[in-house]
């Protein structure tokens, strides 16, 4: 099957984002088993073609869902992924996100850029005015990573969500477009 054709929807000096596509599969689940011990026990992205296709289709055609996956400049290998979940418009405006880096790209600021961009098309193309992110209290890069681009701790929740068979308590955190938030991050 030849590769859909993508035009990225942003672009920083290091990454650009891009849409979830089927023929993705064996590179994203590739990663994802690679990345294993990096994601335990934080998330569980799909790791075998057919839960990728599931998890893709879910993002490319249901709605309240937008998917974006991370890709280096340099070699266009995914980087990692960033999703914006729950969305609803009217007077809410608000999105939840999801997201995780792969090991090979870890530590080298791949996602805080990528983030950044997530929150520009969200903020601008989706009219979005609010992206939250709950966090389990000690995934401290997690953590670091919404701190750094500008989301505040707004509470905690006790049992929130329920991952790998447990519920696990989390942070809220969130951003809003306008003072808390520029383009620049």
């Amino acid at each position: 099957m030849p590769a859909t054709p993508t035009t990225p929807l942003a672009e920083g000096p290091r990454t650009y984002l891009r849409p979830f596509r089927p023929e993705d599969a064996d590179e994203f689940t590739a990663h994802a088993r690679a990345s294993a011990e990096l994601h335990r026990p934080w998330l569980f992205p799909p790791d075998e073609p057919a839960a990728y296709a599931a998890y893709a289709k879910r993002l490319i055609e249901d709605p309240t869902r937008a998917g974006h996956l991370v890709c280096a400049r340099e070699d266009d290998r995914i980087a990692g992924f960033i999703n914006i979940n729950n969305i609803v418009h009217g007077a809410f405006r608000c999105g939840a996100l999801g997201y995780g880096a792969f090991a090979h790209a870890a530590g080298r600021g791949l996602m805080g850029e990528g983030l950044g961009l997530v929150l520009g098309h969200a903020f601008g193309p989706l009219g979005l005015h609010r992206l939250e992110a709950n966090i389990q209290p000690a995934n401290t890069g997690s953590v670091a990573l919404v701190r750094r681009a500008g989301f505040r701790l707004e509470g905690y929740s006790p049992d929130f969500l329920l991952i790998d068979g447990r519920w696990r308590d989390h942070e809220r955190w969130a951003i809003t477009a306008g003072p808390s938030w520029t383009p620049s991050g």
